[in-house]
């Protein structure tokens, strides 16, 4: 075997190495993005249920008492019963913002009556679900950050060429459906040119 042809298996050899090292380290890391976004899921999922959970509660804490308030009452008992953990993430994102605006409607009505807002358990309820829905808000906002840079990154070198390979295709985040987003040059508008009482 002559020297040229040594080398040339060398680097050949090398380029391999190299190659394979590359392939490894990136399915690695993509196996660990993925591992991370169903985590950062399972998390929302629990405060989502949890929610859920607490629902019921305080909507009976304040039933008797807001009779005369049946519409927000039934849209967050509406919204409650749309909540699905088997739904796909898009649709639990737009059952998830249904509900915390029913919620905060509800909230709303809570504040306008001085006997329903200095009940004790209705105090308790109000809090623990507020502290929930900030729990699903920062829960959500560390699996949108997951998502992207799993996202990111299969639509990078060489990780793209592995994608179709192993089945790797982008997740959905977890986000308000297009209906439900506000545009945030209206809200400046609006702020522009407020209305005369």
């Amino acid at each position: 075997m002559s020297l040229q042809m040594l080398a040339a298996l060398f680097a050949v050899v090398v380029t391999l190495l190299i190659v394979a090292f590359l392939a490894l380290t990136t399915y690695n890391a993509i196996v660990d993005l993925r591992l991370r976004i169903d985590k950062a899921w399972s998390n929302i999922d629990v405060a989502l249920k949890q929610r859920f959970d607490q629902l019921p509660n305080l909507v009976e804490a304040v039933r008797d008492v807001m009779s005369w308030e049946q519409d927000v009452l039934t849209a967050v008992a509406a919204a409650r019963a749309a909540y699905s953990p088997a739904a796909t993430i898009p649709d639990q994102a737009a059952t998830s913002t249904a509900t915390s605006t029913a919620v905060r409607s509800l909230f709303a009505v809570v504040e306008r009556y001085p006997e329903v807002r200095s009940a004790a358990n209705v105090l308790a309820l109000q809090e623990e679900i507020e502290r929930l829905e900030s729990m699903i808000a920062d829960r959500r906002e560390l699996y949108n950050d997951q998502v992207y840079r799993y996202n990111s990154r299969i639509a990078q070198v060489p990780a793209v060429f592995l994608a179709g390979l192993f089945g790797w295709r982008a997740r959905p985040f977890f986000e308000a459906p297009e209906s439900d987003r506000r545009r945030p040059d209206a809200d400046l508008q609006t702020d522009a040119n407020p209305q005369p009482d």
